[in-house]
């Protein structure tokens, strides 16, 4: 089961419902969008920043807005050209210009 302080974050379903680890992708990306820094602490420490990254990788930051994004890139050691790439996607910009009016 989860610790109970994340609960908070996860006020759009049914927290008791979660596993650890079975539902490790998408607790991560919520705690990555969404999480404190204790939140945040735990996460790392339950999981470490190499998954942190290969995860962030394989959704290339699509639950992160920009500034999110680079705060992670720093933080997991991502390359910023790989991070650059992934802003820049027409797809992904789309969606932002469309959220930030």
């Amino acid at each position: 089961m989860l610790p109970a302080s994340l609960r908070r974050f996860f006020w759009d379903q049914e927290f008791d419902r979660l596993r650890w680890p079975e539902d490790l992708e998408p607790v991560a990306r919520r705690l990555l969008s969404a999480g404190d820094g204790p939140a945040l602490a735990w996460l790392r420490a339950e999981v470490g920043d190499g998954r942190l990254r290969d995860l962030i990788r394989a959704t290339r930051g699509r639950d992160l807005d920009p500034r999110q994004l680079r705060f992670w890139q720093i933080v997991v050691d991502l390359p910023a050209e790989e991070v650059d790439a992934w802003l820049a996607d027409p797809a992904r910009r789309v969606w932002e210009e469309r959220v930030s009016r």
